[in-house]
Order: structure tokens, then C-alpha cells, then sequence
């Protein structure tokens, strides 16, 4: 294209073209191909494999569901076990289902394998991995040892990905979904039935028989810990649009929130509302109905600006400054006309503009502009200025006017009402008052 500009050719005749030159000349592809290896399974107890998965049902009513699982196969034995939700996980849910898991295993195994999943992982940091607060916390409480696949390298935990597979293509195909509760004690049966209960394709021994022997190797639960439900532990950055971000939908937040490096805390309800606080035992700020499509914002009414009506209020604040008010706000109107892109900004130059000035110099500079046409926040500056600094020079004049009416008769009088004074402090002159002191 770059050496023939005017070529016209649709790029399913280029590839067409270049397959045909491959098969003449034998141009091989070059492929990357990655080695595998047979490895033998862990002892019993050492490992569990852990991941999730997602799959798009049919309800009774005849429409579509997405429900999202997640999945736990001990490596040995291939026990399995599984956990539903019609909404996304959050790491609150995936903890309470570890919980389950452990209780169903009747142990907890040595070493548990997981993807990098945000709601696990903060970051892999070279290997110094760093794990969500919550997740972190209930590791060091549990005790368990973590392996973290590689980025995108899912197939380091093959088991598992068999495990989703098998779920998705055994249990979910065909499945009417009625309600969670009756699903999730579907996928129990189905696992006591066939995910554990029938021959395993590799090992060629029934996961259930196995796991009988593998369970006595786990690490026992010594106690049970209480999950409390439907709070998510994971933090939401406020977007400058003050929006977070969930399951690639922006919901809306009140307007002033966005700081920089600002979070707020996600928790989401059985009826699918999403609900967003400052703190995580704050009060609620927005509440959201969860939308299931992508790159929708989902806006409440509460939370968009009014600029009309934010305008208007603040023209009558700033009228409210003038001894004429009805003048200030027509005033302040043919601003808005003269530079409606920029009212606000306008508005916050004159609000600055009469701090701390009194209202007779505000009242004179208002009738100077309105009279001058001067109908710009800068210009009526400029005369709120001039007019401070005549008011001061007028005031000056005036007590020149009448310093120079205090003549030297004034100055006489002063001198002989001391002279007086110091006459009534003679003790003589009281004696005698008509003999006269020289």
C-alpha cells in the first residue's frame, strides 16, 4: 500500500495471495511451541487448585442469566468442589467460599494455586507478591500457603482449567437455572454423582474413593470462621468524573468527591445494588441498580449538576452585597449575556473582587459600570478600585479644608485658655485675684 497508493485490494485477497506463495515456495510459519512435561501429582494433602468461571443459563421464564462460580480441586485425589453466585465475586464471597470448601474437604490443604486475580492480588511485585487487605488478612489468620501462576500462564494449573471446563460443558449445559439456592444444591448432587463420584479420566480411580484416604492428610480446621456476607473488601479508586469503575460500567458518586488518590468501599446486595461508602462503616453516598451490559454509565439523578439553577443562586448571593439590589442583579444578568461559557468564572472574579468593601464604594462603582456599559467582571474591578482610591483621596481633601480653617486666632485662643490654666494653680492669684502678677 505504501509502494502503490492507488492499490485497491481487500485484505481476505492478500492473505488468499500470500497462502498461495507459501504453498509455492514453502514458506513455512514460524510457530512458537511450548514443551510440555508430565508431572507426577503431589502428595496426598500438599495442593489445591483454585479459579474461577462463568457461564450464560436459561431461566424458567425463558431469558438469560450469567451466573459466576468458583471452583477447588484437590491435586491428588481430584475431589472437587464448587460455589455459585448470580453476580460478580467479591473478595469477602470468595473468602466465605474457602471457608466451605475447607469444611466440605474436612481440611485444609498445605498449598492452595491461584491465578493473578484482582480480588486476591494487588500486585506480583517481582515476587515480593502483595495480596488485597482482606485477603492478606485472612491468609496470615488461615495460615495458607499461596502459589501465584504467572501472568497469563493459566496453564501451570492445568487441573483446575479441566475442572472449569468439565463444570461449564457436564453441569451448566442444558441447566434451567430456577433460583441460586436450588442451584447451588444441584451442583452438590451433581458432584457427589459424577464430579467425584465417577472415574476419573487421568487417574482412572473415583476422586470420591481417593479423597477418603487424602483427607486424613490435611491440615484439620480447628475452628470455623464467621464470614460476614455481602461486603466487598475492595476499594474503589473515584475517577475524575466522580464515577468508579465495576465490571466495565461507571457508576456515579456526588459531584466533589473526586480527590486525588481518593477510594471509596463497594458492597453489593442480594437484590444486585450496588452501594458505595466514604469508609467502610460509613453512611451510604450512592446507591445503584447493578447493570449487566458494558461501557454503560449508570448516573444517579442526585448526582449531576443543575448549572442553571447553581448560577442563579449564586448571582442572588453576590446581589445581595449591593445596597441596590435589583440593579446588581440586572447588573450581573448582562455579565451572564455578555459571557455565558464564563459566568462562573466571572462570578468568582467580582465575588473576590468585593471582599471586604464597603457598600456605598460597591453601590458608586455599580451605577459607574451600569452607566459606562463596563458589563465585565475585570472592568467593574477596575472601578471598584478607582473608586476605593478616590473615596480616600476625597476623604484627605476634606481634612485639608479643615485643618486650614484652624487660623492663628484659633491658636491664640489655646495658648490663653493654658495661660488661664496655669494662672488658677497660683496660689497668689487666688488670694487677690484683682492684683496684678507680673
Amino acid at each position: 500500500m505504501e509502494g502503490y497508493p492507488g492499490l485497491k485490494v481487500g485484505e481476505s485477497t492478500v492473505r488468499s495471495y500470500v497462502r498461495v506463495l507459501r504453498d509455492e515456495y514453502q514458506i513455512l510459519k514460524t510457530e512458537t511451541k511450548r514443551t510440555y512435561q508430565a508431572i507426577p501429582d503431589p502428595p496426598m494433602g500438599q495442593q489445591a487448585q483454585v479459579d474461577f468461571g462463568q457461564t450464560i443459563q436459561k431461566t424458567s421464564e425463558g431469558n438469560e442469566i450469567k451466573l459466576y462460580f468458583i471452583a477447588f480441586v484437590l491435586s491428588h485425589s481430584r475431589h472437587k468442589y464448587m460455589e455459585w453466585l448470580d453476580r460478580h465475586f467479591t473478595t469477602r464471597d470468595v473468602i466465605r467460599a474457602h471457608e466451605n470448601a475447607f469444611e466440605y474437604f474436612e481440611g485444609i490443604p498445605h498449598e492452595l494455586v491461584y491465578d493473578q486475580d484482582s480480588l486476591l492480588v494487588v500486585s506480583e511485585n517481582a515476587g515480593d507478591i502483595i495480596y488485597t487487605a482482606e485477603f492478606q488478612s485472612y491468609r496470615e489468620q488461615r495460615g495458607l500457603h499461596v502459589h501465584l501462576c504467572r501472568r497469563a500462564d493459566p496453564e501451570s494449573k492445568g487441573k483446575i482449567e479441566n475442572v472449569v471446563g468439565f463444570i461449564k460443558k457436564n453441569f451448566a449445559k442444558h441447566r434451567i437455572f430456577y433460583n441460586l439456592e436450588k442451584w447451588n444444591e444441584q451442583s452438590l448432587k451433581w458432584l457427589e454423582r459424577t464430579g467425584n463420584g465417577k472415574v476419573h479420566n487421568t487417574t482412572k480411580k473415583r476422586p470420591v474413593e481417593v479423597f477418603s484416604l487424602e483427607k486424613k492428610h490435611l491440615r484439620p480446621v480447628l475452628s470455623k470462621i464467621n464470614i460476614l456476607p455481602l461486603v466487598s473488601s475492595i476499594p474503589r479508586t473515584v475517577r475524575k468524573d466522580n464515577t468508579i469503575m465495576y465490571s466495565s460500567n461507571r457508576y456515579s458518586v456526588p459531584l466533589g468527591t473526586y480527590e486525588k488518590g481518593k477510594k471509596v468501599y463497594m458492597t453489593i446486595t442480594d437484590d444486585e445494588r450496588l452501594i458505595l461508602r466514604e469508609s467502610i462503616d460509613g453512611p451510604i453516598i450512592a446507591d445503584h441498580q447493578i447493570h449487566h451490559g458494558k461501557g454503560q454509565l449508570i448516573q444517579a439523578t442526585q448526582h449531576t449538576r443543575d448549572r442553571s439553577k447553581g448560577v442563579d443562586a449564586y448571582i442572588n448571593t453576590i446581589a445581595k452585597h449591593f445596597e441596590d439590589v435589583d440593579l446588581a442583579y440586572t447588573f450581573l444578568q448582562e455579565i451572564r449575556k455578555a459571557y455565558p461559557r464564563y459566568i462562573r468564572d466571572q462570578l468568582q472574579i467580582i465575588s473576590k473582587a468585593i471582599k471586604d468593601i464597603d457598600s456605598k464604594t460597591l453601590d458608586q462603582a455599580l451605577h459607574e459600570s451600569m452607566k459606562r456599559k463596563l458589563f465585565s467582571a475585570t472592568e467593574f474591578s477596575d472601578v471598584v478600585s478607582y473608586v476605593k482610591r478616590q473615596r480616600q483621596v476625597n476623604t484627605n481633601s476634606h481634612l485639608n479644608q479643615r485643618l486650614s480653617r484652624f487660623t492663628m486666632w484659633d491658636l491664640l485662643y489655646v495658648q490663653n485658655q493654658k495661660f488661664v490654666m496655669l494662672l488658677n494653680m497660683c496660689p497668689y492669684w487666688k488670694e487677690d485675684p484683682y492684683e496684678p502678677i507680673y
